[in-house]
């Protein structure tokens, strides 16, 4: 593996779920990290009970049929985010 973008974090490029301890999750492409925040590309963004949806409700239907991007870039404070999963890796119930 080289070392191209290596200093951007382990989720670099890939496209990733990040739960927050609020009341949003978001869905996007990691373009870097740092030790304050987390920067998402072309991010869809899901709030616990729109359109009568739980965040994990939203994860799920993302699995199976992609995002709808919503947001161009958005920074997410490391201190908001719970957890961080690659959206690949979620199973297509």
């Amino acid at each position: 593996m080289g070392t191209f973008h290596q200093d951007r974090g382990e989720y670099h490029g890939i496209t990733i779920v990040v739960d927050t301890n609020g009341p949003q999750v978001y869905i996007g492409r990691c373009h870097e990290e740092d030790d304050r925040a987390l920067l998402l590309l072309d991010v869809a963004v899901h709030s616990e009970g729109h359109d009568g949806q739980t965040k994990e409700q939203f994860v799920q239907q993302a699995a199976r049929r992609g995002i709808w991007k919503q947001v161009d870039r958005l920074s997410v404070p490391k201190s908001e985010i719970v957890s961080i999963r690659r959206l690949g890796d979620i199973p297509k119930e």
